[in-house]
């Protein structure tokens, strides 16, 4: 049997939460203001006004006076009352891969934890790693980076696979936002697991969909295609650092409660021993996620896209009722998640289909063009712009497609070698998911879980976010001098 609060989040619907009032007339005041700003010489009035309601939602996702759903169905809403998107404009989104496969992936785990075969895996586990939180921790992250280059899809290796099993690791051993234990272990672990994800997606191509725009869109620029080798042998040095690094730092800035746990392999044994041979619905289980995960890595070679194969995973679980469709319709993390991260990819596509983020970064382009500095110093200064312009974005892809090419071509003009300046750009547009809940495919799940506050994980992920920034310029740049790149 799994443990008893596996299933909770399928059986007990939370509480209603209560309108802040306050905290709403803010985020309503934010919009208004931009709203009745005159817009900038170069700027569209849609696009400006478009930007005061995506900033007044961004300020509502982050204040939270209504559940996160809800205060983007205000946003989609106030944008088509105001004319600025059309209905099929405001609910682009919904047709968009990633949030349906987050959400899939949300019942996926339904499966993985409630068949029993969660707490098989993290008891599993916990037998040869779990002496200690730090070692559990480590061994996740870096079986993480192992896969990462043969599944293309942070969404799905992180919420598919990933995610339920650290899921399933912190409830057998005791920690549940249900039950006010977060903080034993799922904090830490969850906060740590998710800033992993964005450092092993920048290593290699193939570990994140968008990076393969990044290649194509290098090439137009240098006039040849970065190889998969020379991505991934360059981002080597500066990826293991910050995956070495982030979970011993996490430890010291957000310790868990329960550190040393010296009597947690033998007691994972016994209930081991306890669940006996695999259970039917944790063999289907085993077989769905299986085949889920080898559609993943091989499905592209097909012409079978992510979403078709987690789904061809849930229908197995939903023919042998493993996972019920009223479970499904019942898990408010999943549908919340699909509402908001939707609308915020559909709000953040608009802004630059109607040229707001064209205009910045023309704006970016000339300014650090007229500072007369070095290429490494005017290289930092685009590079800080480019990262945390990324608070505009709800997607990594829109992120590469609106700004990479202007960003290169800047860094070429002030002087960076151009294989640095694609090869760095590209790399950190997947580290800079770390700095929201809504940035990168792997954030959403993860934030979901209900282990790390709001606050929090914008606090982590801004001071991971100056880590890792230090880390790629400076140890990848001593890298890039060692390769030969310049």
């Amino acid at each position: 049997m799994p443990h008893p609060s596996c299933a909770r989040r399928w059986a007990m619907p939370k509480k209603a939460k209560q309108a802040d009032l306050k905290k709403l007339a803010i985020c309503v005041g934010l919009g208004a203001a931009i709203w009745a700003i005159p817009a900038p010489a170069g700027v569209g009035l849609p696009a400006w006004r478009l930007l005061g309601i995506f900033l007044g939602t961004i300020a509502g996702i982050i204040t939270q006076p209504l559940p996160l759903g809800a205060v983007a169905m205000m946003g989609l809403g106030a944008a088509q009352l105001t004319g600025i998107l059309t209905f099929q404009a405001a609910f682009s989104a919904f047709a968009n891969e990633i949030p349906w496969l987050i959400a899939i992936a949300f019942w996926l785990s339904g499966g993985f934890i409630r068949s029993g075969l969660g707490a098989r895996i993290a008891y599993s586990i916990v037998s040869v790693f779990g002496k200690t939180t730090l070692g559990l921790t480590y061994s996740l992250t870096l079986a993480e980076a192992l896969l990462a280059p043969a599944i293309p899809s942070v969404a799905a290796r992180a919420g598919g696979l990933f995610l339920p099993l650290a899921k399933a690791l912190c409830l057998a051993c005791g920690s549940d936002p249900a039950n006010g234990t977060e903080g034993k272990m799922g904090s830490y672990l969850m906060m740590t697991c998710f800033l992993s994800t964005t450092i092993s997606s920048a290593m290699f191509i193939t570990a994140m969909a968008a990076n393969p725009l990044a290649v194509n869109l290098a090439a137009e620029t240098l006039g040849y295609t970065i190889s998969w080798g020379t991505w991934a042998l360059s981002a080597l040095a500066p990826g293991l650092v910050c995956l070495l690094l982030t979970p011993a730092l996490m430890y010291v800035l957000y310790p868990p409660q329960v550190k040393d746990t010296p009597d947690a392999p033998a007691k994972a044994k016994e209930e081991l021993k306890r669940l006996g041979p695999m259970s039917r619905d944790e063999k289907i289980t085993a077989f769905a996620l299986g085949l889920t995960v080898c559609l993943w890595i091989g499905g592209q070679s097909l012409g079978i896209n992510a979403v078709a194969a987690a789904l061809a995973g849930l229908s197995i679980l939903l023919v042998t009722n493993v996972v019920t469709w009223e479970q499904c319709l019942s898990d408010n993390q999943a549908w919340d998640t699909l509402t908001w991260f939707a609308a915020l990819i559909a709000m953040a596509a608009y802004l630059n289909k109607y040229g707001f983020i064209s205009w910045f970064s023309d704006k970016v382009v000339g300014m650090v063009g007229g500072l007369g500095l070095s290429w490494q110093a005017a290289f930092g200064v685009v590079t800080a712009l480019y990262f945390y312009s990324h608070y505009f974005f709800a997607s990594g892809a829109a992120h590469i497609g609106a700004m990479y090419t202007a960003f290169v071509s800047v860094s070429i003009a002030c002087g960076t070698p151009g294989i640095v300046a694609a090869l760095a750009l590209g790399q950190l547009s997947n580290v800079m998911g770390c700095l929201t809940t809504y940035g990168i495919g792997s954030a959403p799940p993860y934030y979901g879980t209900g282990y790390v506050p709001q606050a929090k994980w914008y606090q982590f992920g801004f001071i991971f976010s100056v880590i890792y920034l230090v880390v790629w310029v400076g140890v990848g740049s001593a890298w890039w001098k060692v390769l030969g790149l310049y």
